[in-house]
């Protein structure tokens, strides 16, 4: 014999469906949304990356080690592919996330890590936190985004010194606010850095989206009217992290794109732009390197 269940599941009926409010008529229940409630900014997290990392290197059985001091975050994963194509990666065999590969490289005498196609805020925040429970000490992102203000031709690079917080991961780490700003203390070191480089370098704010088939005429608008310079998906979250955690972490938008509304768009360049980056990585890490940990000097 079989029996009903005790709660069976409801069935939304047309008529309640009807009385269901509508975004935007007025109906709708006035309330915080949830993206900005219950937050609690002095209490610590209950699930740390420490304890996911201990647990995946017991599934993988990954040997034990540390990452590069010096990490690179690479959403487009150009700079990753190359580096591979010339046999100048290598595989780092320690790193324990269950989403990403980890290679170390060098340029010079340095070494440094760096993770491919972490693409977005959250993303970009995750593995963050990870390569920082994983021995970075250092982090720098570079990433690809599309032209706002109309200051040159793309390909080139803006040191970002603020982003626009249209995204969501940031404001689970500091309070609403306008803009994720690039801390003082590199902003100050990295300000004169890029003059001599025969590589464009500016510095300015960009805008970042977690949608970014969602920008829309309006949108681009404000951000034109902020002195923005260009769109990113990480950038925002990536500087909440930085202040929250007290990390240090510079960010750079490779303005590669018109969003796409120009014909032979997304063009980066030589080694599709893996080579400037990498002079950009290369020039940054040496100047910023001494203030992280002058005990290496």
């Amino acid at each position: 014999m079989t029996h009903a269940p005790r709660n069976p599941p409801r069935r939304v009926t047309p008529e309640r469906a009807d009385k269901r409010p509508t975004a935007g008529t007025g109906d709708e229940k006035s309330i915080t949304p949830p993206l900005l409630s219950n937050k609690n900014y002095d209490q610590p997290s209950v699930f740390v990356p420490e304890n996911l990392l201990r647990e995946a290197r017991r599934q993988k059985v990954t040997p034990p080690g540390n990452v590069p001091a010096i990490c690179v975050l690479d959403p487009d994963g150009d700079i990753v592919r190359n580096l591979i194509v010339a046999n100048q990666a290598e595989l780092n065999p320690s790193w324990a996330c269950y989403h990403t590969q980890l290679y170390n490289f060098h340029i010079g005498n340095d070494e440094f890590g760096i993770i491919g196609c972490a693409v977005g805020a959250s993303f970009a925040v995750l593995v963050a936190e990870e390569l920082f429970a994983s021995g970075c000490q250092f982090l720098i992102s570079v990433t690809s985004s599309g032209q706002i203000l109309p200051q040159g031709k793309p390909p080139f690079f803006v040191l970002i010194e603020r982003a626009l917080r249209d995204e969501g991961t940031s404001y689970h780490y500091l309070p609403p606010a306008d803009y994720s700003y690039l801390d003082d203390r590199w902003l100050n070191i990295l300000g004169g850095v890029f003059a001599a480089s025969a590589i464009p370098v500016y510095q300015g704010a960009t805008w970042t989206t977690d949608a970014p088939f969602r920008e829309t005429e309006a949108a681009v608008q404000y951000a034109l009217e902020q002195g923005i310079w260009a769109v990113e998906m990480e950038a925002a979250a990536l500087y909440a992290f930085a202040r929250a955690r007290q990390k240090p972490v510079v960010c750079f938008a490779h303005v590669t794109n018109q969003m796409g509304n120009v014909e032979g768009d997304f063009e980066k360049g030589e080694g599709d732009g893996s080579q400037d980056a990498l002079q950009v990585i290369s020039l940054t890490a040496k100047a910023c390197w001494p203030s992280v940990n002058p005990s290496r000097l």
